[in-house]
């Protein structure tokens, strides 16, 4: 009786700020108990490098350097993930009651796909990235929900916090006007006259011109040249809009296997429900099509912010990292399904709970992987370290040249799991064999990745004997230069055991 109570009753302010630092830090666990430096985390941690300004991303440098009390970034991971874990509880509380008066559990479930998102899971990997890209989304939250008496605070403060956002991270923007499309199905299901909407979402705008304005005086002017730039217009751009939402869909296909099919279906019907009786509620204030389509609106939009502004650029980058917007889509059809199940019961809401669970397995299954790749990325430093290491002509080498070489069957240990849950390959994007930055830290420093002209690739196809042949590449020397060319990994199949 007691529980049944606790699960429908009203929360404090207090009881909802400890659900969402309770949820916000199991999401990262899994990530902060692999440590595996990802990616950029490599170079970045070997030089404590910064270089966010000429991506646009000034504040991200300002970050750093405020965490670390330096004028770089030194490696303090995982304490910028844990603070914006943090902020990002704050920020999530704020939405919750932004979106509900007397919130309780189920209500709490509403905003929280905005961190259970499965894609941010890759925004999350980057030790040095990831928490600049959260506190992106908390600066939004803050921009959306921010209320004031004085005309200046409401359009200057959220103003502010949308430049803030953008320099830290500058895809947060579909986050910002998905949390406008789903405000208007708020505002909808509250009934507010059309004076009131037209001010709210004229403010949003207003606000959303004046926050770029406010970046492109402080942080764009540092991005350097060649960056974001958008399509060519008279090269028939539809088209490849097109191209690039078919890629997008293919990588969100990735996520809808097994029974995460079923939850999103489940979901996306309780959503339209929610549609059909917000609008229902609305129409029977006086019969009109314009409303109903009014709350059709927001999801094909949302559909479109899952990508965003990325569709607009001339280099298309598909990576999950980019796909912040679908965590938005979630709130989305959590707020609807709530408003849908909640019509009926007040406990049935807590069927959102599901899906949330189905995406912190995930998230486990995710940190999973990420231990088997540091395992392997270990193991792959040892043997090419040792190697050079044990032959006194390739240590005196002017330079040693590593091929680029990329497949998708280096890690062989999470092919079941990549059988199983194909999203997590999706998630991983580590398809190549070893990163030249990695072997600092063994004591080599004489290798670097090969350029353009891909010399150390093209050495591998001349017939030269090769100084050592092991089970995933071959070393030459010529001369005093060394070249690393990676064999293409075996299609061997695993042991049943």
């Amino acid at each position: 009786m007691r529980t049944s109570a606790f699960l429908e009753r009203e929360l404090s302010q207090r009881q909802v700020l400890l659900f969402f630092l309770l949820a916000t830090f199991l999401y990262v666990l899994p990530i902060i108990l692999a440590d595996f430096p990802y990616i950029d985390d490599n170079w970045r941690a070997l030089a404590a490098g910064n270089e966010w300004a000429g991506q646009g991303r000034l504040f991200s440098d300002w970050l750093y350097q405020a965490l670390t009390f330096t004028g770089a970034a030194p490696d303090i991971f995982p304490l910028p993930l844990l603070l914006a874990s943090m902020a990002m509880s704050l920020a999530l509380t704020r939405l919750t009651f932004h979106y509900f008066s007397e919130p309780t559990l189920a209500c709490c479930c509403v905003a929280l796909p905005i961190w259970y998102s499965p894609f941010l899971l890759q925004n999350l990997s980057y030790q040095y990235d990831g928490p600049a890209m959260a506190l992106s989304v908390v600066a939004v939250v803050y921009a959306i929900t921010l209320q004031s008496d004085s005309r200046i605070q409401r359009w200057l403060v959220p103003a502010v916090l949308i430049a803030l956002a953008i320099g830290l991270y500058q895809i947060c923007i579909n986050v910002f006007l998905g949390l406008c499309a789903v405000e208007l199905i708020r505002v909808v299901h509250r009934q507010m006259a059309w004076r009131d909407v037209a001010c709210l979402f004229g403010g949003k705008l207003a606000q959303l011109v004046l926050g770029v304005l406010i970046y492109g005086i402080t942080a764009y002017p540092f991005m350097a040249s060649g960056r974001g730039e958008l399509l060519n217009w008279r090269a028939d751009p539809l088209l490849q809009i097109g191209i690039n939402l078919g890629r997008v869909l293919e990588k969100v296909a990735l996520l809808l296997h097994g029974g995460y099919a079923w939850i999103f279906v489940g979901l996306t019907l309780f959503a339209l429900a929610g549609i059909a009786w917000v609008s229902r509620r609305w129409n029977s204030r006086g019969n009109s099509a314009l409303r109903s389509l009014i709350c059709l609106l927001p999801l094909p939009l949302l559909m479109l912010l899952v990508p965003g502004i990325t569709l607009f650029f001339r280099d298309f980058n598909e990576g999950a990292r980019t796909l912040m917007g679908f965590g938005v889509l979630l709130v989305f059809l959590f707020y609807l399904a709530h408003i849908a199940l909640a019509a009926h019961h007040p406990r049935l809401p807590l069927l959102l709970i599901i899906p949330l669970l189905a995406t912190l397995s995930l998230s486990f299954a995710y940190g999973r992987v990420l231990t088997m790749q540091k395992i392997f990325a270990n193991s792959a430093l040892y043997s090419l370290s040792h190697d050079i290491a044990a032959h006194p002509e390739l240590r005196k080498a002017k330079r040693i040249y590593l091929s680029v070489s990329y497949s998708d069957r280096w890690l062989t240990a999470a092919a079941g799991s990549f059988r199983q849950l194909p999203v997590l390959h999706y998630l991983l994007n580590v398809d190549y064999y070893m990163l030249a930055e990695n072997l600092p830290s063994a004591g080599i420093t004489n290798v670097v990745a090969e350029r353009e002209r891909r010399n150390a690739t093209r050495v591998g196809y001349m017939g030269y004997s090769a100084l050592v042949d092991s089970l995933n590449y071959r070393i030459y020397l010529l001369g005093d230069y060394g070249f690393i060319v990676m064999k293409e990994p075996p299609h061997g199949r695993l042991l049943q055991w």
